[in-house]
């Protein structure tokens, strides 16, 4: 039996995110699964944590913060991604002007994308994590203004999608798994499923 029928027969899988660009990831490789988004995370961490472990800190701990009590053959999916530059985190964009002053300081630099993804079961739990290297062109001021106005990327870490429109005109190169600035490490999500399921058939 193929994995995915195996996978679709044999267990629930649950998205902890009301991401629309994580939902449409798990969709295209063919992953069945509900949706319960976690509320009430702040995404906050102890500032002496290193900068790259804030997004498995921060995947944890909306994982942790699932408040149903998972059952046999449940696995909840939550995750967590981060945007570094010059030795900074970038979170999501407050305001338009907190916006500006992002993309104006990914200009002309290459930055990296970390995504950390959680999977836990009733008696497992496993946190993995992608690092993608993204380079923009030197972006003038009015294609930053314009993405913000038209695009409003207040939800994004880094304040910018990869599959928008300043990601279509401003991205030089990337290095590294494209989906994972997306929000997924898809590759590496699909192998790790595998394993887990696996250990997951072992224990029981």
């Amino acid at each position: 039996m193929h994995f995915l029928n195996k996978i679709s027969t044999e267990y629930s899988l649950i998205l902890g995110s009301n991401s629309p660009r994580r939902k449409q990831l798990l969709t295209d490789i063919g992953l069945k699964f509900q949706i319960k988004p976690i509320s009430g995370v702040k995404e906050e961490y102890d500032p002496n944590i290193g900068l790259y472990e804030v997004a498995n800190f921060l995947s944890k701990k909306k994982s942790n913060h699932y408040p149903n009590i998972l059952k046999e053959k449940e696995i909840l999916i939550t995750a967590d991604t981060v945007v570094i530059c010059d030795g900074t985190i970038l979170g999501k964009p407050l305001s338009t002007n907190e916006s500006f002053l992002m993309l104006n300081k990914l200009s002309g630099k290459t930055h990296e994308v970390i995504t950390s993804v959680t999977l836990r079961d009733i008696l497992h739990s496993t946190t993995f994590s992608e690092k993608t290297k993204v380079t923009f062109r030197s972006l003038l001021k009015e294609e930053i203004e314009y993405y913000i106005n038209n695009f409003k990327p207040f939800d994004k870490a880094g304040s910018y999608g990869v599959q928008e429109w300043i990601g279509y005109i401003g991205i030089e190169k990337i290095e590294g798994c494209y989906y994972n600035v997306m929000g997924l490490p898809l590759n590496s999500l699909y192998l790790q499923l595998k394993d887990f399921t696996e250990l997951s058939k072992q224990s029981s």
